[in-house]
């Protein structure tokens, strides 16, 4: 049973007001934040060449033909960039029949390498196209 003062007590607590929090002072900063207008992008085109070979001397050898090409006419280059080298690995038994213990393992190695060329012009572009690798080099070229 609440004492009579207790009940006093609770009579007489005003009411809580609610008051509306207070609105910021915009900052001069937060004004020119506003105004900012974002800088025209430039459109950047890539020619972006991968180079893989099963030899890395002749892969590298290739790669150094075609920077010299690009560096040639004055093109951005941007590598060449070293990519994981694919393994693929086979075990074959050695005889037909029996000995299954007696087996070989083989593996092929696939060396691969990354070259961007920013902004290229097309006499650069024409001057790859002309451009005469080794055997066994394969070229993915993309405009990205």
């Amino acid at each position: 049973m609440p004492t009579k003062t207790a009940a006093k007590l609770k009579a007489k607590a005003p009411a809580k007001k609610v008051v509306a929090p207070a609105k910021r002072a915009s900052t001069p900063r937060a004004k020119t934040a506003a105004k900012k207008v974002a800088a025209p992008v430039v459109a950047e085109h890539k020619l972006r060449i991968r180079v893989r070979a099963y030899e890395h001397k002749i892969l590298d050898l290739s790669v150094k033909q075609i920077m010299d090409t690009a560096a040639r006419f004055d093109a951005v280059v941007v590598g060449p960039v070293p990519l994981p080298t694919e393994i693929k690995r086979w075990t074959v038994n050695r005889s037909t029949f029996v000995y299954k213990d007696a087996r070989e393992q083989f593996e092929m190695r696939i060396h691969k390498r990354l070259i961007d060329i920013m902004n290229p012009s097309p006499k650069v572009i024409e001057a790859l196209t002309n451009l005469n690798l080794p055997s066994g080099v394969t070229i993915d070229v993309k405009m990205v």
